[in-house]
């Protein structure tokens, strides 16, 4: 509070330039651009930031390196990229990990899914503490279905939230005394600790950090970081906060030497921290873990404090364009939260803004390839920059702006070059678009195309640009069930106002948002933040028998809230609660933090209203509570501003009169030739001045384009830019009919397809409710050609990216003819296009209007069910031998009629059908197959809307003709590849071949025509169809064969049916890659389709093998009648695969404890499986030194211990375990994997460890135990 006319000073020290914004009583504000690292200059930027702003207040001059006085600055604010720069470039604290025994390397095996499922390297980012320390203790979940003997002498105890564990290892302190003492002669003053369900039962978490603190130690303990369920993503955290708080506070106590008498002692000037939860805090509070987001925090809150109308109240989303990637967000009156995100590799389990960044920005590369526009990832960086910056650098967003005459050389400061005294570079940035048009109109040439002007090429990356910075923003609305265009668009960052107009246009939106400060918005927002306290604790509670507690817990929280406050100066007027309950449907892993409505409608009708609006249904299921939260902020009213509406409604506008202060040649969509441009310089522009595009507004730090047919509107503190509804429909229907293909529209129509298909995915991932499909993510959604054709496959399961337009096809022949809008299709029969039983597709077709008559599209979900009946709980038995023997098969039906559900012919299918075989059951939890159902049904209904709002924006038939010109793009690609393949290997046929453990033969032949980029795929040699169940439905090795492909490329190309139009798969009619219908086959789809992964892999000498299984465990019990009240009892089924270590290549070491190749699906945390099952986890480990050794090794594989609490059947399905991962090029062979089961003997209580092979099924006893060790990957090169 900067009170008695003293200077609030507001710094966002980001990674190229520090902003500074002051606000001076009685002055007109100051504002500063600094670069962040200037040594020539200044030690420090935000420090030389106050010093230029006291000199000019003052008018005094202040030294340089002499402390300077805190007496005239009453709020000294900041936001900083230092902890983000410290995680993104791994130069945090040596830190130690202390976490529970059997799971040193958790934080390392993380969910076990790989980044980019086509990166053959497979890499990730390493982990952050250099240090484990096991700790000797262990609690578990007194689960109800556990026997009620086990652990009898283990002492209970409750949990915080209101649960009971039993201890089965009590915590050993002295043990960790002699950990800590050995570290701490190492040098090491920062630890973590994460226990497992400490988040429940922080008791001994506490113990150990008293403990260490006595030591001397710095402590970061997740059960008071982040009180939630799940220590990976909660380990992760409270390993990031050590590692990232020391480095704060030297970056503190390096600015706090730079004033007078230091900040601890001094009381007249309040120093705060923007947190990632858009709150400050005092610096002495600020940690590690709350700093990763502080930049781009302060953003969202300018934005939203600048924007919002809270009379309007139209919500507004923030586009914040930076050089390497662009920030969206959005604000409806309140910021919006997320709880977990993934930040540089590390998952982060704490309160942030919902803040999507896309790597796309003013200094991303432009490239064509393919005959596609591509723009980024990769960027020029500061160096060395866009082409402009005459330091050698590549064409680049900004360099098309400057090309086509947005970006003015001369209002530009001259500090480019080596001297860095030069202006931007016109010449080399035309002479650069010169060379490209060249290229792509000699190609064009050939296709007997028109040719480009270098400014049609030049607009046609920006539109590709504005398309992939467009793309999260559908993500963020639309997702949730809102429409895009019924946003603002708020604009901020250094390349936002470039692309406003476009990107909104693009969008649908009309009104664009662009603050005076937008340049520096960040800084401006943390001059209007509020102090922020974040409270939060674990429940465990059913919300309508529990409202009476959780008032009281609400209560008790406001007030320690409030009294924290009053030690930072706050009186209880300035204080203000906001509370929370994140709650969900009983049975469902998909909570939403609620907040309590201002209105007299409660907690749980906000609940029901919010999930209708994302997920689209409601459940009649029991609500539970999991979390209370209370986040209370205190009122710093340093400032507030009237919204632009009502600026605009007190408004007299006029169009602006007089001379502009320059002209410029510009090019825009839909004129022929560079037309003149006005050039206004905003400071000399009128207040309420109306601007006609096209124009070009220029401050002293941005560049604001006005489209033609757009109007900005000069106000007090924003430009308020409104389209014209022509405008914001910029590429409708009125497209042209041409047989001619445009390459830009072409990439276009790529992102869109695209982002269909991950909306999709999004959808059923919430609308699920089995630990498969949300949890694991076991599912892939897709959009298909009318006759079933790839389209595009959102990057979910690999096997399915081939697969499924074999069942769509299927299904396309058989109905021809007898679909209706309102109909769905439900199909898993191998013979039918499935791979196994358990993966249920739902297809649907795309009509060309609701209620039309010819399909346009098909769109598709495929999900893996837990349990579709058959021999064995979760439907994976690994001795099948027949296919009726693995669950329900169902060659098409319908699931939906004419918009009705067919409940009974499901629960027919999938429970009466199944259980007419010998020793088969139906299905054991049929409520959860329904469930999942009626989501896939509903992400395809998502799909729908948005390909009939394409229809809508482009025509019909101009959506199907990029829909079957994408299809070619991936065919040329594929073509390119092969030639290069070719010429590689001299024209050599190439071959190879691999075992199964049975010792079936899986043997391939790759020859290549050089003339036109094609080859077949022989698999003559084959082993014949084997009596057990990894037959491999033919479907599947086309997945196999299509991932290859693409993960060769090594680039971003569309992944569609084009990529298999250059093949001809030639496979032996019954052999194990083409069973028979009636073959066993739930193997093929996920060990099977490994093995074939290798053989082509190891054909083209891409690198070694890897684990070569998904290593499929299953664990369930059937239903059974209570004897006592004769109900029944259901039973269940859990299915997870296990990760194993990747194979070694040319330039890469394989990564370890990871997915691989044709599956990515996560594990279940350890803490919510030993919640929802009776088990108990005991190790889940990397296994040293087996991987194969090489000049670049092979990752190691796992150990995954799992003991019984309660007697059920457990299943193992696996290969690997008798042939080993082949090592390449000299590199040695990896560890085969080895499964055990350990028991004790009845009669001699000796315990018994028993090789149950690959390939087994074990009836488990109480406290029995399987231990899974998984493959390792293949060496690459023999060992120097």
């Amino acid at each position: 509070m900067a009170g008695d006319g003293k200077i609030t000073i507001s710094i966002d020290r980001g990674g190229t330039f520090t902003d500074v914004h002051a606000i001076v009583p009685g002055k007109p504000d100051i504002i500063l651009k600094l670069l962040s690292v200037d040594p020539a200059h200044y030690q420090d930027a935000p420090t030389e930031g106050v010093r230029q702003i006291l000199e000019l207040v003052t008018g005094k001059p202040h030294p340089r390196g002499q402390p300077l006085k805190l007496d005239r600055i009453g709020s000294l604010r900041m936001g900083t990229t230092v902890a983000t720069n410290a995680l993104l470039e791994r130069k945090g604290a040596r830190s130690v990990l202390l976490t529970t025994k059997g799971f040193r390397d958790l934080l390392k095996i993380g969910d076990q899914s790989r980044p980019n499922i086509f990166d053959l390297s497979m890499a990730r980012p390493g982990v952050l503490p250099e240090g484990v320390v096991e700790v000797n203790e262990r609690i578990v979940p007194c689960h109800p279905s556990a026997d009620k003997d086990c652990f009898s002498g283990a002492r209970i105890v409750e949990g915080v939230t209101g649960e009971k564990f039993r201890v089965v290892q009590e915590l050993n302190l002295e043990e960790v005394r002699t950990e800590l003492q050995r570290y701490k002669d190492q040098g090491y003053q920062s630890l973590s600790v994460a226990l497992v369900h400490s988040f429940a039962y922080p008791e001994h978490e506490r113990q150990i950090g008293e403990l260490a603190e006595s030591m001397g130690f710095s402590v970061t303990l997740s059960s008071k970081l982040q009180p939630m369920i799940k220590i990976v993503p909660r380990g992760m955290s409270a390993a990031a906060d050590a590692y990232l708080t020391p480095v704060i506070k030297t970056y503190i106590d390096s600015i706090s030497s730079s004033f007078e008498g230091g900040l601890e002692r001094q009381r007249e000037c309040r120093f705060e921290f923007m947190q990632s939860d858009g709150g400050l805090v005092d610096f002495r509070r600020f940690s590690g873990l709350k700093a990763i987001l502080s930049g781009p925090a302060a953003g969202v809150v300018g934005f939203a404090a600048t924007s919002w109308d809270p009379t309007e109240k139209t919500p507004v989303i923030g586009f914040d364009m930076g050089g390497t990637s662009t920030d969206v967000s959005r604000y409806d009156g309140h910021l919006e939260h997320v709880f977990g995100s993934k930040v540089a590799g590390v998952l982060i389990q704490s309160p942030q803004l919902d803040i999507n960044t896309v790597a796309a920005g003013g200094g991303s590369i432009l490239s064509y390839r393919n005959g596609l526009f591509y723009v980024g990832p990769e960027s020029a960086s500061a160096h060395p920059g866009p082409a402009c910056y005459r330091k050698g650098g590549p064409l680049t967003v900004t360099d098309a702006n400057l090309f086509l005459g947005r970006l003015l050389p001369e209002y530009f400061p001259h500090i480019f070059g080596p001297n860095e005294d030069r202006p931007l570079d016109t010449e080399v940035t035309t002479k650069l678009f010169d060379e490209l048009t060249q290229k792509i109109n000699a190609e064009r040439k050939e296709k007997g195309q028109p040719e480009y002007a270098p400014e049609e090429v030049a607009l046609g990356f920006l539109k590709v640009a504005d398309e992939s910075m467009a793309r999260p923003i559908r993500n963020l609305t639309q997702a949730r069930g809102f429409e895009t265009a019924s946003h603002h668009l708020a604009c901020f960052g250094g390349a936002g106002g470039q692309h406003a107009c476009s990107v909104a246009a693009s969008l649908g939106i009309s009104r664009i948002i662009i603050h005076k400060y937008s340049s520096v918005l960040s800084a401006y927002g943390l001059a209007l933040a509020e102090v922020v306290k974040e409270s939060q604790e674990p429940v465990s509670a059913d919300f309508e028998t529990s409202q009476s507690s959780l008032e009281k817990r609400f209560n008790d929280m406001t007030d320690s809230a409030t009294a924290e406050m009053s030690t930072q100066g706050f009186s209880a007027d300035q204080v203000r609660h906001e509370l929370y309950l994140n709650m969900r449907y009983e049975g469902s892993d998909t909570s939403l933090m609620i907040l309590k409505p201002e209105d007299d409608s409660g907690f749980l009708e906000q609940f029901k209203t919010r999930h209708r609006r994302e997920f689209n249904f409601n459940s009649d299921r029991a609500v539970l509570v999991d979390d209370i939260r209370v986040r209370t902020i205190a009122s710093s009213n340093v400032r507030t501003e009237k919204s632009p509406l009502v600026q605009l409604r007190e408004a007299s506008l006029q169009d602006v009169s007089g001379t502009p202060d320059n002209t410029t040649k510009a090019y825009f969509d839909g004129y022929s030739s560079r037309i003149d441009t006005p050039v206004y310089l905003l400071d000399k522009l009128q207040k309420n001045a109306r601007v006609h595009g096209p124009a070009v507004i220029i401050d002293k730090t941005q560049t604001v384009v006005v489209a033609p047919n757009s109007v900005a509107k000069i106000l007090d503190t924003c430009i308020v830019i409104d389209l014209k509804e022509e405008q914001t429909t910029v590429n409708g229907v009125a497209s042209e009919l041409s047989s001619d293909i445009d390459p830009i529209r072409l990439s276009i129509f790529g992102h869109r397809f695209m982002s269909i298909a991950e909306q999709m995915g999004r959808t059923l991932q919430k609308t699920s409710v089995s630990t498969n499909i949300k949890e694991r993510l076991d599912f892939s959604c897709a959009l298909f050609s009318p006759d079933g054709g790839l389209v595009a496959n959102a990057p979910h399961v690999p096997v399915h990216l081939g697969s499924m337009q074999f069942a769509v096809r299927y299904q396309h022949q058989k109905w021809l003819g007898n679909l209706r809008d309102g109909d769905v299709l439900v199909a898993n029969h191998p013979s039918c296009g499935g791979t196994h039983l358990p993966d249920i597709t739902v297809i649907t077709p795309v009509f060309d209007k609701p209620g039309g008559s010819e399909i346009m599209f098909y769109v598709a979900s495929r999900g893996h069910h837990a349990d579709i009946g058959g021999i064995l709980p979760g439907s994976m038995p690994p001795k099948s031998t027949e296919l009726w023997q693995e669950g329900a098969a169902i060659e098409g039906e319908k699931i939906v009629s004419n918009g009705v559900f067919e409940e009974e012919r499901i629960i027919d299918l999938l429970v009466n059908k199944p259980a007419e075989h010998p020793g088969c059951s139906g299905s054991r939890c049929i409520s959860d197959n329904l469930s999942d159902l009626k989501a896939q049904i509903a992400a395809n209904t998502r799909g729908i809307a948005l390909i009939q709002s394409l229809f809508a924006e482009y025509g019909v038939e101009t959506v199907q003709k990029y829909m079957y010109a994408i299809q070619a793009t991936a065919e040329t690609a594929v073509r390119n590849l092969l030639k290069d393949l070719y010429k590689r290997f001299n024209g050599e046929p190439l071959e190879a071949v691999d075992y199964m453990d049975d010792g079936t033969p899986i043997r391939l032949k790759v020859t290549i025509n050089e003339s036109d980029g094609s080859a077949v795929f022989d698999f003559s040699g084959t082993g014949p169809e084997v009596y057990g169940g990894w037959n491999a439905p033919i479907a599947i090795t086309h997945s196999a064969i299509i991932y290859c492909l693409r993960a060769m490329i090594a680039s971003d190309v569309p992944l569609n049916q084009g990529c298999l139009a250059p093949i001809d798969i030639q496979v032996p009619s019954h052999s194990i890659l083409s069973p028979t219908k009636t073959a066993a086959v739930v193997g093929g789809n996920v060990v099977t389709s490994q093995r074939i992964t290798d053989v082509v892999l190891k054909a083209f000498r891409a690198c070694a093998a890897s684990q070569g299984c998904c290593n499929n465990l299953t664990f369930g019990t059937n239903s059974k009648v209570d004897p006592d009240t004769g109900a029944t009892i259901p039973g269940f089924g859990y299915y997870e695969t296990i990760a194993g270590g990747s194979g070694a290549g040319p330039t890469w070491k394989g990564e370890s404890g990871i997915h691989v190749h044709m599956t990515n699906t996560r594990i279940t945390d350890p803490e919510i499986l030993e919640k929802r099952y009776p088990t108990l986890l005991r190790q889940f480990t990397l296994r040293p030194g087996s991987g194969g050794k090489g000049l670049h090794p092979g990752g190691d594989g796992v150990i995954r211990d799992i003991e019984f609490l309660a007697p059920m059947e457990c299943s193992i399905l696996s290969e690997r375990r008798v042939h080993r991962p082949y090592g390449l090029e000299g590199g040695e062979d990896a560890q085969s994997g080895l499964n055990l089961w350990i028991s004790k003997d009845e009669e001699t209580g000796e315990e018994r460890v028993v090789n149950i092979g690959g390939k087994n099924t074990v009836s488990m006893k109480t406290h029995d135990r399987i231990v899974i060790n998984t493959a390792g990957g293949g060496g690459w090169g023999a060992a120097q």
